[in-house]
């Protein structure tokens, strides 16, 4: 199965824009279902590994911390290496983790697999919208943002729901199981009706603005869901707080004085953009 070329899709760049939509929009729907439909089936899961129930909200934190980590390398591996074919890589190894969540024995299986799962999902997401942006002329911008925050708006509301049935009627496992034909269909449409594309000059990765973002987000974040767990102590939540909004600091003044920044805050500039944000 191949891709259709660049000729075919600039045809009717219209039909094109609104299909290349259409199809982000399965893929990010698997990935908003997924994180909302895990939550009703905890206890079953804990149950299953012999953990507390409790324990289990570890694989939601690490499944969250690896987002963190890699959402801001994702724009530069989509230049570097074509975005169509990171969001290839991306709903490949979201299905296969689900493959491996839904087939886990016990929770350090899991959670593994929740980390694998975390990495595809913080490419997919961005790298989705460049694919639409790329795609979609001005006119159409809107009409294509439009189709790819449905699934925001439909998945949130369905799989509690979805989850509490199959987890009820069916096990846990196919909570995640559920996944597997929607990435599937979602790879073969994406190799067949999204054109590929790639960056004539890739910029070099910003190795310190990776370092730097990654740990302030994955630090914030954290200490933020420490909140939590009060039991736990309040100094190392507020320590962790503190280190992110530091290393956060030190990542926006490197931002801005980088040649060839991990991501670009000129769009800050603007101001509607930067209060909206």
């Amino acid at each position: 199965m191949t891709a259709i070329s660049e000729t075919e899709a600039s045809a009717d760049p219209a039909g094109n824009s609104r299909r290349v939509a259409l199809i982000v929009a399965i893929a990010f729907f698997m990935q908003l279902l997924d994180s909302t439909i895990i939550s009703t089936s905890l206890p079953q899961m804990g149950e299953s590994f012999g953990v507390p129930a409790v324990a289990m909200s570890i694989g939601i934190t690490v499944y969250m911390l690896t987002m963190a980590v890699f959402v801001p390398l994702s724009g530069w591996l989509a230049d570097r290496f074509g975005a169509r074919n990171i969001f290839l890589v991306a709903i490949a190894l979201f299905t296969l983790a689900s493959l491996a969540c839904g087939f886990s024995q016990n929770l350090t299986e899991f959670v593994i697999a929740r980390a694998v799962q975390g990495l595809g999902s913080a490419l997919m997401t961005p790298v989705g919208r460049i694919l639409v942006l790329r795609n979609a002329s001005k006119s159409e911008l809107l009409n294509a943002t439009a189709l790819i925050t449905w699934p925001a708006l439909f998945a949130p509301v369905v799989g509690p729901v979805l989850g509490g049935f199959i987890t009820t009627y069916l096990s846990w496992h196919w909570n995640f199981f559920i996944n597997i034909p929607l990435g599937m269909i979602g790879l073969a449409l994406v190799a067949r009706f999204i054109p590929g594309d790639r960056e004539a000059d890739p910029k070099p990765l910003d190795w310190p603005g990776f370092f730097l973002t990654s740990l302030g987000l994955a630090c914030l974040l954290y200490g933020l869901e420490r909140i939590a767990h009060p039991e736990d102590g309040a100094l190392p939540t507020v320590g962790l707080i503190a280190a992110g909004i530091v290393v956060g600091w030190l990542a926006v003044r490197h931002l801005h004085r980088a040649p060839h920044p991990l991501l670009d805050l000129s769009s800050f500039k603007v101001q509607t953009f930067a209060i909206s944000t």
